[in-house]
């Protein structure tokens, strides 16, 4: 008989308390615990997720609770995120859009484009992008 087996989860006396009497390590009990059931509102829920996110592939949590709740079920955020988490599901976010310039913003050409730079001191450069201006050097 092992000692894990002299340990009752619904008991008077706490877990805790049992596994240092017993010297169980209490990771030992929660290693060899069941399996919680799954909930069948929640497989209903992710197979409805799973299809809508295969239609609308940009769609993240809180469209999902919207597409949820016009189905008639009443979830709230933390759920929906929790089930997308466990199918590694995740909303594509557009990211920002820094590569197309202002049309009003003045283009300047790259003065540089074939000048072979072979002395020190031939050109010079500054950046003012971020406020001090920085003074750079290329040779």
């Amino acid at each position: 008989m092992k000692r894990q087996s002299w340990i009752e989860w619904e008991h008077e006396i706490p877990v805790v308390r049992q596994c240092a009497l017993t010297e169980v390590a209490r990771s030992t009990l929660y290693a060899q615990r069941q399996p919680v059931a799954v909930d069948e509102t929640d497989l209903l829920l992710c197979r409805l997720i799973d299809e809508e996110y295969t239609r609308r592939p940009f769609y993240g949590s809180r469209r999902m609770v919207v597409f949820l709740k016009n189905k008639g079920f009443d979830v709230n955020r933390k759920r929906v995120q929790r089930l997308m988490r466990c199918m590694g599901l995740a909303g594509m976010a557009p990211g920002p859009n820094t590569s197309r310039p202002h049309p009003q913003n003045k283009v300047y050409p790259y003065l540089l484009r074939g000048v072979a730079v072979t002395r020190p001191n031939q050109v010079w450069s500054t950046d003012i992008t971020y406020g001090a201006p920085n003074l750079r050097r290329y040779h």
